[in-house]
């Protein structure tokens, strides 16, 4: 690592890597302030156009934004040989500076390169054992966005010796203060190979705690989008997450990456047919959730079609048309055989009628054109026989009257749900209505169900699913139909999932989601978690994951795990205040974690003590440091520093113990530096002898 010494800036690397950098960010002003200064008035022919264009121009002014403490690039790679134009965006020589996103001088010579460039890869692949024509590798280290070192690799020389990056291993470990960042900087080389594969396939990423797991499937997102840009315009792409907390907590890392177009949601956004104001118990939404209701659904949307028993008569002018009862009854049986969804065939119903009708003026000597088949079609006679045999269904009221009529959900689900299925979702008190009713979040999910089978959802190109070991099947239906036509990532830790109903294979879980081909990665090497730290939570694995592998952390941290019985009783919040105090001595975040019910009490106790302190997903600050999390709310957030209380209240938190222990799981790995657990009850017998 070399320091900047005061010599001319031809014989200092460090300043010019400085002016470097003082150039690129001049040429990405340059490139912004052309793109503002586009006068498209005389390239449209209309307002619409104009508009479009315009928002296309407004969104390229906003990627093109120099984030002040975000480094434009952060490596640089020098080949062995001379790199061609078609390898390197235009580039010609043999050195190139790799960064967040492409940057040219006025000549339309690249002064950076964007990481996902097929000539940027071996800056992640490269090694001293696959140099990849890499003949030099060099790191920046950087401070409020100035370089401030760097550290060369050469690939190449056989006589240095491969070395483990302190720049790298200083930025993985830099504090958290704020929302999640990219790190695009860090990429190892097994998260590069799933970056960076194509778009044609789903991946299924198993990562434990501090793999990186998120970060790879977002970067995904923009490698996707650079690699594919185009389609993906057109077809969309989509980030599900938890909880609304764990997407403003990663909202930032595509903008970082010049991404503005990802949209982010929860499965409930997703499923927002109606209004949920009630919930169900845990041995209801299991019902609920298991994909046998689909089949449930299917039978009683379908069971609204009647086969005709009478003949239709279509008067035209002068003339009438007789269609049998036995040939409409062909027609409908036709249209159920071909099993398409019931909106599309009820669409379908009147225009075979009106064809059956022109059958019969052609043998009488007519010669009708489509638009007398049009006409027959919306000919009262028709609408009227298609309104009684194929009536339009509302998937509310459909899924209201499945679990209000007992006799009615006792036909659908017979076969399919046992007579105690039936009633664990049955209400006690039916609703009057679809709109007075108290749905649950596993109802808008059947709903969902139910109006797909009435009318196609729309399929996005990319989705991209986190933490979806939480998910019930009909969950993983309800994603599956946003991406029918398009692919998946799927990111999840079996060992933390934390629902009843939370999947044991990801096997299943993509049958489930409509994706049994895709290619199953598992991510076993932590970056985040200390190997103290993710050591002691991992004595929880074979209870909670049989057979699941052990996440091996890469981060030696002595000193990074205390556990603390309290000193009495009466003192218990008064020592997590404690700890807390003393791990905001410390630089970085904070997060205090607790058993939901926990909260207020602790909440009081730190009002009492003077430490403010914001809720999960708010944004840290300098001054303000310190979250206060339920354990509920604590997955795929990170801190520097946690304080764990009472993990006993967190287990019996949940209603089962598999649950309650996989929940603590997830809150003893949220920490990047330092966890400190503070217990007055037994510490759950898994977790062994405690640490001090």
């Amino acid at each position: 690592m070399v320091g900047g010494p005061a010599v001319p800036v031809h014989d200092d690397p460090l300043a010019r890597e400085r002016a470097h950098l003082t150039a690129s960010r001049a040429a990405l002003r340059a490139m912004r302030e052309d793109a503002e200064g586009l006068d498209i008035r005389d390239v449209t022919a209309n307002w619409v156009n104009a508009a479009v264009l315009q928002h296309q121009i407004d969104e390229r002014i906003k990627a093109l934004a120099d984030l002040a403490h975000t480094p434009l690039f952060f490596g640089r790679l020098t080949y062995l040989h001379t790199v061609g134009a078609e390898e390197a965006e235009g580039a010609r020589g043999d050195q190139f500076y790799i960064g967040r996103r492409h940057v040219h001088d006025a000549d339309g010579d690249p002064m950076v390169i964007d990481w996902r460039a097929p000539v940027s890869q071996p800056f992640y692949q490269a090694s001293k054992q696959k140099p990849m024509d890499v003949a030099l590798r060099r790191r920046f280290g950087y401070t409020g966005g100035e370089i401030t070192a760097y550290e060369d690799e050469h690939l190449s020389d056989p006589s240095e010796a491969e070395r483990t990056s302190k720049l790298l291993q200083q930025e993985i470990e830099r504090p958290r203060v704020g929302p999640m960042r990219d790190i695009v900087a860090t990429i190892q080389p097994e998260q590069d190979e799933i970056v960076r594969s194509g778009l044609g396939g789903t991946v299924c990423v198993q990562g434990g705690p501090g793999t990186g797991k998120t970060a790879v499937g977002l970067h995904r997102v923009a490698y996707l989008l650079y690699a594919h840009r185009e389609r993906l315009a057109r077809t969309g792409t989509l980030v599900i997450g938890p909880n609304k907390s764990f997407l403003h907590y990663i909202e930032q890392v595509l903008p970082a990456l010049g991404e503005l177009e990802v949209q982010q949601a929860t499965v409930d956004d997703l499923v927002a047919h109606v209004e949920v104001r009630g919930a169900d118990a845990a041995e209801t939404a299991l019902v609920k959730g298991d994909a046998r209701m689909a089949e449930v659904l299917r039978r009683a949307v379908r069971s609204h079609v009647t086969l005709p028993t009478e003949a239709l008569m279509v008067v035209r002018g002068s003339r009438r048309w007789r269609v049998p009862a036995y040939e409409l009854e062909e027609i409908v049986q036709e249209l159920l055989d071909r099993d398409i969804r019931y909106g599309a065939a009820r669409e379908a119903l009147p225009q075979r009628i009106a064809h059956a009708v022109l059958v019969r003026m052609e043998q009488a000597g007519e010669a009708p054109d489509d638009r007398v088949q049009d006409a027959v079609a919306r000919n009262a006679a028709v609408k009227a026989a298609v309104k009684q045999i194929w009536p339009p269904v509302d998937p509310a009221k459909l899924v209201l009257r499945l679990l209000s009529d007992a006799d009615f959900l006792a036909t659908h689900a017979e076969g399919v749900l046992g007579d105690e299925e039936q009633k664990a979702i049955l209400w006690a008190k039916p609703a009057r209505s679809a709109k007075s009713a108290k749905w649950s979040a596993a109802d808008a999910v059947l709903i969902d169900e139910a109006a797909d089978l009435v009318m196609r959802t729309h399929s996005l190109g990319h989705v991209v699913l986190d933490e979806a070991q939480d998910l019930s099947p009909m969950q993983y239906r309800a994603v599956g139909r946003r991406c029918t036509t398009g692919s998946a990532t799927v990111l999840g830790d079996l060992a933390q999932g934390t629902t009843p109903w939370a999947t044991r294979s990801w096997d299943e879980a993509l049958m489930h989601l409509g994706k049994r081909e895709a290619v199953v990665e598992e991510l076993t090497a932590g970056f985040r978690v200390p190997r103290e730290v993710i050591a002691y939570a991992s004595r929880l694995l074979p209870s909670i994951a049989p057979g699941l592998a052990e996440v091996s952390s890469v981060r030696e941290s002595p000193g990074s795990l205390s556990v603390r019985p309290v000193r009495e009783a009466s003192s218990s919040e008064a020592d997590v205040v404690a700890a807390c105090v003393e791990s905001l001595e410390h630089e970085g975040s904070t997060g205090l974690i607790a058993a939901d019910a926990r909260i207020p009490a602790l909440a009081a106790a730190l009002e009492e003590a003077g430490l403010g302190y914001l809720g999960p997903g708010e944004e840290t600050t300098p001054d303000t440091r310190l979250t206060l999390v339920p354990a509920s709310l604590a997955k795929g957030l990170e801190y520097d520093y946690v304080v764990l209380d009472e993990p006993s209240a967190v287990v019996d938190g949940e209603p089962d113990e598999r649950t309650g222990l996989r929940r603590l799981y997830v809150a003893l790995t949220r920490a990047v530096s330092g966890l400190i657990v503070v217990h007055g009850a037994a510490l759950p017998e898994q977790l062994g002898p405690a640490a001090r």
